[in-house]
C-alpha cells in the first residue's frame, strides 16, 4: 500500500505501538518509533487515539514518553475527548453522571460539563472505573429509564496487553446498567462516528484522506470504515490469530502487517 497520498495518521496504541506487561508499563514495539517519526518527518499530522479512559491525554503522553515512545499531549486523544465533543454538540447543557477517575470527573467539569451522582442525571457517561458502587450503578439505571442517554467509551471485550486480553471494565459496568434497562448504548470512543469526527477535527483532515492503523478489527478497523479511511490490521495484538477468510469482505482492512516496522517502506 502507498500511504504518501494520505494526510493524516490514527494509531492505535496498545497492541499496536506498545504492549503492557502486568504492571501497565509500555514497552515500544519494534519500528514504533521510527514510524511516528518518519509521519512528523514529512509534515503530516498524526494521533493516537486509546480507548483507555482512565487517564488524560497529557498522562497518557507522559507515561508513553517515559517508556521510550515520546508523544506529544495533542498527539493523544481518548473516548473522554470525544465525549466531551458529543455532549456539546448533540446534549448541551445536560447534567452528567460519570463513572470514571477522578481526573476524568474534573477535565469533564471543568470542560463545562454539568455532574451530577443522582438518578436526576440526563445523561450516563461509562468510563473506566477500578471498583464500581451498586448504589451509583442502581442510580445510573432508574436515571436511564428516566430518559437519560447512556454513553460509554468503550463496549467492546477490552484491549491487548503482553499477556492476552485485559478486559474493559467500563463495558463490564455499560452492560450491567444496559440490562437491566434494555438501553442501548452510545459509543463515543472506538468504533463510533462521535470519534471519527473527533480524529478529522483534531487533524484538520478529512475522514476519507486518514489512515488508521491498528491490531483489532473490530475496533480500529471497524473506526475506519466509519470513515471511509484507509486501514492497515497490525498483526501485533488482538487480532493477530483472526483469519480474516471467515471476515466479510466489507470489515476487512486494506492492507495488514505483521508489525507497524513494515509501514516505513510504505510512506
Amino acid at each position: 500500500m502507498r500511504l504518501d497520498g494520505v494526510r493524516g495518521f490514527v494509531f492505535d496504541v496498545d497492541g499496536s505501538l506498545v504492549h503492557r506487561g502486568t504492571d501497565f508499563r509500555a514497552q515500544p514495539l519494534p519500528g514504533a518509533v521510527q514510524v511516528l517519526e518518519a509521519i512528523r518527518a514529512s509534515g503530516r499530522p498524526l494521533v493516537l487515539f486509546t480507548n483507555g479512559s482512565h487517564m488524560s491525554p497529557a498522562a497518557f503522553a507522559a507515561g508513553l514518553t517515559e517508556a521510550g515512545l515520546p508523544v506529544a499531549a495533542d498527539e493523544i486523544l481518548t473516548p473522554v475527548c470525544s465525549a466531551i465533543s458529543y455532549l456539546r454538540r448533540r446534549l448541551p447543557g445536560r447534567r452528567a453522571m460519570v463513572f470514571g477517575s477522578e481526573s476524568v470527573r474534573e477535565r469533564m467539569a471543568a470542560e463545562g460539563i454539568p455532574l451530577v451522582d443522582s438518578d436526576e442525571a440526563e445523561v450516563v457517561f461509562v468510563a473506566h472505573l477500578d471498583q464500581v458502587d451498586m448504589d451509583a450503578m442502581e442510580a445510573a439505571a432508574r436515571a436511564v429509564l428516566n430518559g437519560a442517554r447512556l454513553l460509554t467509551a468503550n463496549y467492546l471485550q477490552g484491549y491487548w496487553g503482553a499477556n492476552g486480553i485485559i478486559f474493559s471494565r467500563g463495558a463490564m459496568i455499560t452492560a450491567g446498567i444496559a440490562k437491566v434497562t434494555g438501553a442501548r448504548p452510545i459509543v463515543v470512543g472506538k468504533p463510533s462516528r462521535a470519534a471519527v469526527d473527533e480524529i478529522s477535527t483534531r487533524l484538520g483532515v478529512p475522514s476519507e484522506e486518514i489512515a488508521v492503523i491498528g491490531d483489532d478489527i473490530g475496533m480500529d478497523i471497524a473506526l475506519g470504515h466509519l470513515g471511509g479511511s484507509k486501514t492497515i490490521l497490525v498483526r501485533s495484538g488482538m487480532s493477530g490469530t483472526v483469519d480474516l477468510d471467515g471476515i466479510p469482505e466489507r470489515r476487512r482492512p486494506h492492507a495488514v502487517v505483521d508489525g507497524v516496522e513494515q509501514i516505513l517502506g510504505w510512506l
